[in-house]
């Protein structure tokens, strides 16, 4: 019998029915996700209202936008602080426990939204440097969301309900994807009614609202309404069951806690909990570690960097691809609160039709189809999708525009229904309590350093609406894409495992042998 057998705690955890407590917990972990999202990928339509509002050159005869370098640092600062956030938070979450640190990053991600609408200044540098510094740190408390709600709803879940309680804290990220559209949709439309104008080419000045400069910092600010009606809550959740006694060695507690959380009784059994804790003492960097999971940190850190090169890219110069593929109105044509609302539009209908099924078609398959299959198809199919549109991207432009946008639409569904979903369930189960938060970190923030490189590389191609460089930038995210796929075969399957069994620490044998028969 394995030492996993014999703690009560955990194996009332890995056999635990799903409760009441269970949904909220993937509410409040997921309003982070929500805010995450929001925050993160609102700024693709705002940063053309900035160029618009502080950067119009009457020499050039064209409407206002932000040189590629200042775009690129209003787009992609928020990347440098989640990828930040997410190592610092991931490690003080192991050495600090999760719930103490879990409120701070709403706290953070709360006050910097509304700072990063209250950026103000006498010259339009002024307005940029004080928003991309707010942004900067809004990022740092969205990444240190990641490796927590990750590890917090795993040690909570069940064996069996695990992937799908994960996926579905997850899935909040594409709630929050589609209301950011619908917000910007709404509230632009709001504004045109009361303050409608001509388009560019009929007047210069006119077309470009001066009341625009509410509308982005109201986008921006509402951003923190759902971390402030989460934070209580936070603050209620007890630390993990796993954490207490694995980590902590607080037995006594760890049963106190989960006995009121899932309504049973639970031993204490504090003699084998120090018998198990002082099994699994080996760190981060020892030579122990490295041999148990280091293929699988090398799998989960190399699949969500190839994966968030093209994810990441694909997002935020949506705004750029649509008026190249004739489905919104040219920046001449309409005016800038106008060019907002059907940029938002377009974005909201495909985020609605093709990102947002995927995060559930995940949710509800995860445990019937398994984490590596569903990445590995993934990242096939995308890149499939991005090769098509790549190799006929002229064709698919000029003369089936639909086709292009179902094309489009299917690699954001195949991205949530794989590798965007199980990047982040995975490095979740597949280390040990001791560094699992750290872990999930180190392969979070691999992810947003393969953002930046979407960000600060390929999205450039993408600026000018350049038909042959957007064209360059499908094909090179197809082939991330495939490296993704190959990649994948560094990581088990965790389907239906306890915590303990897959990382070992129940005294088992991690071996590959053992974690391949489960892939199948």
């Amino acid at each position: 019998m394995s030492k996993n057998n014999g703690l009560a705690v955990l194996q009332a955890l890995d056999s635990a029915k799903t409760q009441w407590y269970h949904i909220t917990a993937i509410i409040i972990a997921g309003m982070g996700f929500f805010t995450d999202a929001y925050d993160l990928f609102c700024i693709s339509t705002v940063s053309k209202l900035l160029g618009r509002l502080y950067y119009y050159n009457p020499h050039t005869g064209k409407p206002g936008k932000l040189p590629h370098k200042v775009n690129n640092f209003v787009v992609g600062v928020a990347l440098f602080g989640t990828l930040s956030g997410r190592l610092v938070f991931g490690w003080l979450g192991d050495k600090l426990g999760r719930k103490k640190v879990y409120g701070m990053t709403l706290i953070l991600m709360a006050t910097c939204a509304i700072c990063s609408g209250l950026s103000f200044g006498s010259t339009s540098k002024a307005v940029i440097v004080t928003l991309c510094f707010f942004r900067f740190w809004l990022g740092f408390g969205i990444g240190g969301d990641y490796p927590l709600s990750a590890t917090i709803m795993s040690e909570y879940a069940s064996r069996t309900t695990r992937g799908a309680f994960i996926a579905a804290v997850f899935a909040m990220q594409g709630v929050g994807i589609i209301l950011q559209w619908l917000v910007s949709m709404i509230l632009s439309k709001l504004f045109l009614l009361k303050y409608e104008t001509v388009a560019f080419q009929y007047n210069h000045i006119l077309s470009t609202q001066p009341e625009a400069d509410y509308l982005w910092r109201i986008v921006l600010m509402l951003g923190a309404l759902p971390a402030i009606l989460t934070f209580y809550w936070r603050m209620k959740m007890p630390e993990t069951g796993r954490y207490t006694a694995l980590i902590e060695g607080n037995a006594k507690q760890a049963a106190a806690d989960m006995t009121r959380v899932l309504e049973i009784e639970i031993q204490a059994e504090a003699d084998k909990v120090a018998e198990f804790k002082a099994s699994n003492e080996y760190s981060l960097w020892s030579r122990e570690f490295f041999s148990r999971h280091g293929r699988h940190l090398i799998g989960t850190m190399s699949t969500w960097f190839l994966l968030d090169i093209a994810f990441y890219s694909q997002n935020l110069t949506q705004k750029d691809i649509y008026p190249a593929m004739n489905l919104v109105h040219k920046d001449v044509e309409i005016s800038a609160l106008r060019e907002v609302f059907e940029t938002s539009r377009a974005m909201f209908v495909v985020a609605l039709l093709g990102t947002f099924p995927g995060y559930w078609f995940t949710v509800f398959f995860i445990e019937r189809l398994g984490r590596f299959l569903i990445q590995l198809v993934g990242f096939l199919m995308m890149s499939i999708f991005m090769l098509i549109i790549g190799i006929k991207y002229d064709y698919l432009k000029d003369h089936n525009k639909w086709l292009f946008a179902v094309l489009y639409g299917l690699t954001f569904f195949f991205a949530n229904f794989g590798p965007n979903s199980t990047t982040f369930v995975l490095p979740a189960e597949l280390f040990p309590t001791r560094v699992r938060s750290t872990c999930h970190a180190m392969s979070a923030a691999a992810g947003k350093a393969g953002a930046m490189v979407g960000t600060f590389v390929l999205a450039t191609y993408t600026l000018d609406g350049d038909a042959k460089k957007i064209r360059t930038a499908m094909i090179i995210m197809a082939c991330t894409n495939m490296l993704g796929f190959f990649c994948t075969f560094l990581v088990p399957e965790t389907k239906g495992r306890s915590l303990e069994e897959i990382s070992g620490e129940d005294g088992g044998i991690n071996n590959e042998t053992e974690m391949a028969s489960r892939q199948s």
